[in-house]
């Protein structure tokens, strides 16, 4: 068991509404960051093909042809763009997480925030599919379930990922340090502002995943999405708000940021991750082990997949 970890944060703009080419512009960054000998390699929310930024505009035909869009390009589980993904992962010798718009399989109508887990073999090892979409992130995806609100072991500790202000939820991520986590992917849209906004709701990617470091006594992989204007098609740059300028960042189990903040560009940021310092940081705090209170404080998780109606 190594004690050092090669993590890497991919801050990269997808081809928005085309998986395909956003399933190229991915395997490429993977190649590109295997020349790094990393451990884990990781990508921003929703990434696969890009987040619904629309969702901030005002209805319309327009929003509605964007969504369409959207669900037309959604990737399922058993498509070619995991198998793609699971090859790319094997030749890169390194796991990936990165964020997809999850096509339900059975009725092919609900698109689902999902973060994969994909191992060093070319294995998928967990879907995770955000718990309660935020905001008008709810027009177009549906909510997920705790079946992959767990850890994946690795053969150096053990890895987990969740979606954006999950953070800010709390429960999820209590959940995942209840079960222990050495390396954490935080996956957001990509939108850390040099000033704090005014208005109450905005993404706080990097306060809430330096929390989680701190909090977990885990490594971090603040992995943001980058899109500007340029990065919209043209029939849809009407339905624009704002930038998502990334933000990425690796942070260590002190909270500390060690590599980034990649601001309004694409690139790679790398980072040794060294697993010692984490257990250090364990036994100064275990939130759900010698520095909790289960006496008076408990979480139940329905780890079950959940279904509308019965599939069997």
């Amino acid at each position: 068991m190594t004690d050092t970890v090669r993590l890497c944060a991919v801050q990269a703009a997808p081809a928005l509404f085309d998986k395909q080419a956003s399933l190229d512009i991915a395997l490429n960054w993977i190649d590109q960051a295997a020349k790094e000998k990393l451990d884990v390699i990781a990508f921003g929310e929703a990434w696969l093909p890009g987040y619904p930024f629309f969702i901030d505009s005002p209805l319309s035909d327009v929003w509605w042809q964007a969504a369409g869009e959207l669900l037309k390009n959604g990737v399922r589980l058993d498509g070619p763009e995991v198998t793609a993904l699971c090859k790319a992962a094997k030749r890169a010798g390194a796991d990936v997480v990165i964020g997809v718009n999850e096509l339900d399989p059975q009725t092919e109508a609900t698109l689902y925030c999902t973060m994969l887990t994909i191992g060093k073999d070319g294995t998928l090892l967990n879907r995770h599919r955000k718990i309660k979409p935020t905001h008008h992130e709810r027009s177009v995806w549906g909510d997920g379930d705790a079946k992959g609100l767990v850890p994946v072991q690795r053969d150096w500790g053990r890895l987990s990922s969740l979606n954006c202000w999950e953070h800010n939820a709390v429960l999820p991520a209590y959940a995942l340090m209840a079960q222990g986590v050495d390396v954490h992917v935080a996956a957001w849209p990509g939108r850390e502002p040099e000033e704090a906004p005014s208005q109450p709701v905005w993404a706080r990617q990097l306060l809430l995943s330096r929390a989680f470091a701190s909090q977990a006594g885990a490594w971090v992989i603040c992995s943001a999405g980058l899109r500007m204007k340029t990065h919209v098609p043209e029939r849809f740059q009407s339905l624009y708000e704002f930038d998502h300028n990334g933000g990425s960042a690796i942070i260590d189990p002190r909270g500390e940021v060690v590599a980034g903040l990649l601001r309004d560009e694409e690139g790679l940021l790398v980072a040794d991750a060294d697993l010692a310092l984490a257990r250090a940081c364990k036994v100064a705090s275990d939130p759900a082990g010698h520095y909790s209170r289960p006496d008076l404080f408990r979480l139940e998780v329905d780890g079950r997949e959940i279904y509308p109606g019965d599939r069997g």
